[in-house]
């Protein structure tokens, strides 16, 4: 299946991980098989089709009307085979390539001890930066949180697979309220997780946008003064640069675009200053939201 960056072969990383996004890819594939087969036997049996439309449609209409439903079909099946591949793509190549540009930003890791993956999942971005702290020789310690015990347990099986499992650790805990002190980590990383916060309510509801404001809060307040933050997440990224602007966020720098799961995406990095001066004499010490 060809090599990654560091030679890594993809059915060795496919076997590690898996597809999570599984449920999604079999419902697109047998869709696009559905309207590809369709529009087969409209091209199979077009004339049979014209005939029995004729005596719904004026002269001439029934031929245009068979072939516009067969090219739609058609189209409808390219689509959904195109959605199922960026998918594929999305679920573990793009994840692992952008958990290592994302490592990559941070630059020096000798020197972090103490880094948060929000929402670690499988733990492609989490076992990334263990693999760095490895490589550098570091004491650090990576602390993945996700909301389910579950996928905690699952992900330090994939820490054990990738060698990393001495500089990992795995907890469950709510994002909106992180189990954690105040300037407490070096690093704060979080990979397309976000803009599930709230989702109950309607990604484009008032309450959706409120709870995931308050993750960034709580990300802003949990980082040391100086630390550093990269987020990677879909469609809300604009919302996340105007928060952190008015949070007074420093070197907040935004990707370019990156088409994920069918969306938008954009990495957002920024640093969070020793002190955040909020207005003439005023110094804003509470960063939550």
């Amino acid at each position: 299946m060809g090599k990654t960056a560091g030679n890594r072969d993809w059915a060795q990383i496919y076997a590690i991980y898996g597809i999570e996004q599984w449920q999604t890819l079999v419902f697109l594939l047998f869709h696009a098989f559905f309207f590809s087969l369709l529009s087969v036997l409209f091209l199979i049996y077009f004339d049979q089709i014209c005939f029995f439309l004729d005596s719904f449609f004026l002269s001439g209409a029934a031929r245009l009307a068979a072939g516009f439903t067969g090219a739609v079909t058609a189209l409808s099946a390219v689509c959904l085979l195109f959605a199922a591949a960026n998918f594929l793509y999305s679920d573990v190549p793009l994840q692992y390539e952008m958990a290592q540009r994302m490592v990559n930003s941070v630059g020096d890791w000798s020197s972090v001890t103490t880094a948060l993956d929000l929402g670690c999942g499988r733990g492609i971005l989490l076992n990334a930066v263990a693999t760095q702290l490895k490589k550098t020789g570091s004491s650090g310690r990576v602390v993945g949180l996700d909301r389910s015990k579950r996928t905690t347990l699952s992900t330090l099986r994939t820490a054990k697979l990738e060698g990393v499992q001495e500089y990992v650790t795995c907890r469950e805990g709510d994002v909106r309220t992180l189990p954690f002190g105040d300037n407490y980590f070096d690093v704060v990383v979080s990979s397309v997780f976000v803009h599930t916060v709230g989702k109950e309510h309607g990604q484009k509801s008032v309450e959706a946008a409120a709870e995931r404001m308050r993750v960034l809060g709580e990300i802003v307040r949990v980082v040391k003064p100086g630390g550093l933050c990269v987020v990677w997440d879909l469609l809300h990224v604009p919302e996340y640069v105007r928060r952190l602007q008015e949070l007074k966020m420093e070197d907040i720098r935004v990707s370019e675009r990156v088409t994920a799961f069918m969306a938008a995406s954009h990495i957002v990095s920024f640093r969070k200053p020793s002190e955040l001066v909020a207005g003439p004499r005023e110094v804003r010490l509470d960063w939550r939201c």
